[in-house]
């Protein structure tokens, strides 16, 4: 009967369920009363899945950095707050549909701290997708060309959180200014969106170009954005020279 029951969990793909049981089996393992084992089975399941649906979450963000959110330096000058971060950490800004705006100097920490607060929103279920922003231009100008230009905006739109790195490298041109334009539109009170760039946001108008255009997307992305001012000297620089 123990195997039969084995292979229909199999089967039906309840493989939480099926290795809980299969432990229960063993000689070694503690007596549950009725009530017991089938709280033990159905959260065993439970547990799977949510792991699998946190990996294929984080397998689908694409992220460049393996972040966490302790592992976060709120050492002396870097102007980050350990109680908003963790407040930050607990996404409810991505529940609102709020962005969060993240700048500061070449190597201080915003790319980390971007994909830390990433990688938490998959820990919570969140769809999540990271982009270096001229290679997301790069993606979106190829779209264009094939054809799927559409469906991959409609992708990005469907993202619960989205995150622009290293944005504002350089000035956009008009079809790439047209692009986030539409991409922050579709997103605006719906959708959050993490931008992280070396550039104060005041800069940003003139990445953007075309005032009229640049305006209208200032104004979804930065009214009421939660922004975050890193200060201090390159991580990367401090890193080499502990070495």
């Amino acid at each position: 009967m123990n195997t039969k029951t084995l292979e229909q969990m199999k089967q039906l793909r309840l493989h939480g369920m099926l290795r809980a049981f299969d432990t229960s089996l063993s000689p070694e393992s503690m007596d549950y009363t009725n009530d017991e084992l089938v709280a033990y089975l159905v959260q065993s399941e439970w547990d799977d899945r949510h792991n699998r649906k946190i990996e294929r979450l984080t397998k689908a963000a694409r992220f460049r950095y393996g972040a966490v959110m302790e592992a976060i330096d709120y050492g002396p000058g870097r102007n980050i707050d350990r109680n908003r971060i963790q407040r930050y950490a607990s996404c409810g800004f991505i529940r609102k549909g709020e962005n969060m705006l993240i700048t500061g100097s070449t190597g201080v920490g915003k790319s980390y701290l971007a994909s830390a607060i990433g990688h938490q929103a998959c820990s919570m279920g969140h769809r999540t997708m990271y982009f270096n922003t001229a290679k997301l231009f790069t993606l979106l100008k190829t779209s264009k060309a094939d054809g799927s230009y559409l469906k991959f905006i409609g992708k990005l739109e469907k993202q619960d959180l989205l995150i622009l790195d290293d944005f504002g490298l350089k000035p956009l041109d008009n079809i790439n200014r047209h692009s986030l334009m539409e991409i922050i539109e579709d997103r605006h009170g719906k959708r959050s969106t993490i931008i992280a760039s070396q550039l104060p946001v005041e800069a940003w108008h003139d990445v953007i170009g075309e005032k009229t255009i640049a305006d209208a997307i200032l104004d979804r992305l930065v009214h009421s954005a939660h922004r975050v001012d890193i200060k201090g000297e390159s991580m990367r620089k401090k890193i080499k020279n502990k070495r």
